[in-house]
């Protein structure tokens, strides 16, 4: 594992801090999980659909199984007489054999005798088999995030459980005496976003003893502490760390979210973020999301990439989150390393201005991480 000199004052890059952070940590291993605990989790290596989808021609309305031929040449104007009533057959369920097509239930009159008022093509209202998927393709893509159409194909496959990476959580409130747990529902409703499973919040006091302690107890594939980061005199979060020698480095050169810390307790990471709810949102899309897709296994999240409405001006030095919002082809900055709620809560989007750079000019394209990304 990398390790890293804590320093007072000192600010630890953003890019070094992720690297030690996650020097030498693996996925976590897949679990199967039924699939109703699955939808938005990180899927795993399965095997490949055994058989088409569908397995047999099936009906893709209610109607009369028929076959084409015997229906040609009829009309609402010349009715065709039919040797038998045809087979009612209901939206999904399976042709019988020598039909090749439905028709609607007014096309078919059976009174006095079966009589067929329109004709048909053969695969008219029919599914055929194999239709919907090969066999051999695989039921999920390893690495996405499972929507409900990839749960549409496995139960259409008859499979109960999928494969999935969904790393551990445990969240550790670290409460100042009058502060409320708001910012570690945040953090929890976050984390759940990107596929981890919170175990718990355990609130704790804020001092070095108590939260050393609650560190030392926690079990999970991810420690998330939450306030007492700062300078403040209550502030014990990062003595608390080190104490447990599991202090990597505190103070990283991000905006917002400057005063969180990382370290690693055995091979499991830690994070620790600032208490206020902007501080510690910056931090989580800079460092715990990038720790979560990790340990998930996800693929690399993909970006849109639209031109700047205007200009972006950074600090060198800094790595600074910027929120925007989607306006037609264009993305319009809304914050920019400082948070308010309504920003927070208007944000369609969210991007990294790098340290080293001074920001974009207006029209720069620039890649986004999108919020409510599907994948």
């Amino acid at each position: 594992m990398m390790r890293m000199q804590p320093s007072v004052g000192a600010l630890t890059g953003l890019e070094a801090a992720l690297a030690a952070l996650l020097d030498g940590v693996e996925p976590v291993a897949p679990t199967l999980l039924p699939l109703d605990q699955t939808l938005g989790k990180i899927g795993a290596a399965m095997p490949p659909l055994a058989h088409a989808l569908p397995i047999h021609d099936t009906a893709k309305t209610d109607g009369w199984a028929c076959r084409a031929l015997d229906l040609a040449g009829a009309s609402a104007y010349s009715p065709l007489p039919l040797m038998a009533i045809p087979v009612w057959i209901e939206a999904g369920g399976a042709m019988p054999e020598g039909c090749d097509c439905v028709l609607d239930a007014d096309l078919i009159d059976c009174s006095p005798m079966p009589q067929a008022l329109e004709e048909a093509a053969p695969g008219q209202g029919v599914r055929r088999a194999g239709e919907d998927m090969e066999a051999g393709r695989p039921l999920i893509i390893a690495g996405d995030r499972l929507s409900a159409a990839d749960l549409l194909t496995v139960r259409s496959a008859g499979i109960g459980e999928i494969a999935v990476r969904a790393p551990q959580v445990r969240l550790i409130d670290v409460a100042a005496p009058t502060s409320d747990t708001f910012t570690g529902h945040l953090i929890a409703d976050l984390a759940r976003a990107s596929g981890a499973t919170v175990l718990d919040i355990e609130t704790v006091s804020r001092d070095a003893k108590s939260v050393a302690q609650a560190i030392g107890n926690a079990a999970g594939d991810l420690i998330i502490l939450i306030g007492g980061t700062g300078a403040g005199r209550a502030d014990a979060t990062a003595d608390a760390l080190a104490a447990r020698r599991a202090l990597i480095a505190h103070n990283v050169a991000l905006l917002p979210g400057r005063t969180a810390a990382i370290g690693r307790l055995g091979a499991v990471p830690i994070i620790a973020l600032p208490g206020a709810p902007d501080q510690a949102f910056g931090a989580f899309l800079a460092l715990v999301q990038p720790a979560i897709d990790h340990l998930s296994g996800r693929s690399a999240r993909r970006q849109t990439v639209l031109a700047l409405e205007r200009k972006i001006s950074s600090t060198v030095g800094l790595a600074e989150i910027v929120l925007l919002k989607q306006e037609q082809d264009r993305w319009r900055p809304l914050a920019i390393g400082d948070f308010s709620l309504e920003a927070i809560r208007l944000a369609d989007a969210w991007l990294a201005i790098p340290g080293g750079s001074e920001g974009w000019a207006a029209g720069t394209p620039v890649g986004a991480f999108v919020f409510d990304d599907p994948r």
